[in-house]
């Protein structure tokens, strides 16, 4: 196996529950060659929420689909996220004072798909977009919307990390599935998933 640049190599895999009795631990597959695939292997099996970021920029509002949304704190609430600077969308959403945390729900998977490519909707769209109380554009269709502002940006090679604190919450009215995204592939939760 060769090492990373950094001098880092992926363990091999294990079966983690001969560890948990006792047992000598198995490898049950050979690890990717490199820290980089190893990672990427590691969080591509690693299930996530799904959410729609969006802003509004001086030719409407534009967005991106975000895997990487997470709670960080309740009071005030604060939220945290990843995005490519490679994306088009992130120079609006990184520049701007106000931006909206769209948490989907499988009823919304055409709309992250939309966002996840570069052919976002636009304003003219019929059924798509609404303005909240304070102007800013929102996707109803949503499980949740928080509108927030940035508190920190950390870049990180080619992303960002952005720190922002929620200013107003809006529950949508079709609270459905959540949409979680697994093995570049987009997953309903249902009742059926949970485990008892």
């Amino acid at each position: 196996m060769m090492p990373s640049p950094s001098g880092r190599r992926p363990l091999e895999n294990l079966v983690m529950s001969d560890v948990d009795q006792g047992q000598t631990p198995s490898a049950v597959a050979p690890a990717p060659s490199n820290l980089a695939d190893a990672y990427r292997a590691a969080f591509r099996a690693h299930p996530a929420g799904v959410a729609v970021i969006t802003a509004d920029g001086s030719d409407g509002p534009r967005g991106l689909t975000a895997s990487s949304v997470a709670s960080v704190a309740l009071d005030p609430p604060v939220l945290v996220f990843s995005l490519s600077t490679n994306s088009g969308s992130a120079a609006a959403i990184l520049g701007a004072p106000v931006f909206v945390v769209h948490l989907m729900h499988s009823g919304g998977v055409q709309l992250a798909r939309r966002f996840a490519s570069t052919g976002a909707p636009t304003i003219d769209e019929p059924g798509v977009w609404a303005t909240l109380p304070t102007g800013d554009w929102y996707l109803p269709a949503a499980a949740s919307v928080l509108r927030c502002r940035p508190l920190s940006t950390t870049p990180i090679e080619s992303s960002t990390v952005v720190v922002a604190e929620v200013l107003d919450i809006v529950l949508g009215t079709d609270r459905g599935d959540p949409l979680v995204y697994h093995h570049r592939e987009f997953h309903s939760l249902s009742e059926r998933s949970r485990l008892t």
